[in-house]
């Protein structure tokens, strides 16, 4: 399980462009990133409500959703769906709320939800949107990847070794 591209951008453009290394910080977020801060920066929901918990700090996405999409005909890469962390080899999808992430020496990021897939991404490349909701018997889906906040701080960089602690007590992610 490794890191395989970081994301950072000061504004909110939907994409993210590529860094070699981000910083993390407990409790914050991504330095220079427009989505760090202990309140809630996603432009929408800070309107609604302003002094709300910032559990929006990091974006993850796995990359074999890129090549999952790829086979329906789309084109995304890292960082294109706005992701601070680009993985490889890791269900992010499958992991518990709770779960704590290892990355790098130093860096750990609690999972707090799914990534709801907003009408940006049809803006970004139509019908997109379509194929990040999976529909089943036992529900819905979000296949846009997941959410976190800074538990402790560090740098991550490309080719960093994920490792995963998952909690005791184990519940699904919410969609966020």
């Amino acid at each position: 399980m490794t890191v395989i591209a970081v994301h950072c951008d000061d504004r909110h453009r939907f994409s993210k462009p590529s860094r070699l290394s981000i910083r993390l910080i407990a409790g914050h977020g991504i330095a220079g990133d427009a989505h760090a801060g202990q309140l809630i920066q996603h432009r929408y929901q800070a309107r609604q409500t302003p002094q709300m918990s910032n559990n929006r700090q990091v974006h993850l996405i796995q990359s074999e959703l890129f090549e999952q999409v790829r086979d329906l005909g789309f084109t995304v890469g890292p960082g294109d769906l706005g992701e601070n962390i680009t993985t490889r080899a890791l269900d992010l999808l499958g992991l518990p709320l709770g779960t704590h992430l290892h990355l790098g020496d130093t860096a750990v990021v609690e999972l707090t939800g799914l990534r709801t897939p907003c009408g940006h991404i049809d803006k970004f490349q139509k019908g997109l949107k379509r194929v990040m909701i999976v529909r089943a018997s036992i529900g819905v889906t979000f296949r846009a990847g997941v959410f976190g906040v800074v538990r402790a701080s560090g740098d991550v960089a490309v080719h960093d070794v994920i490792t995963v602690e998952l909690p005791i007590r184990r519940t699904l992610l919410p969609a966020i």
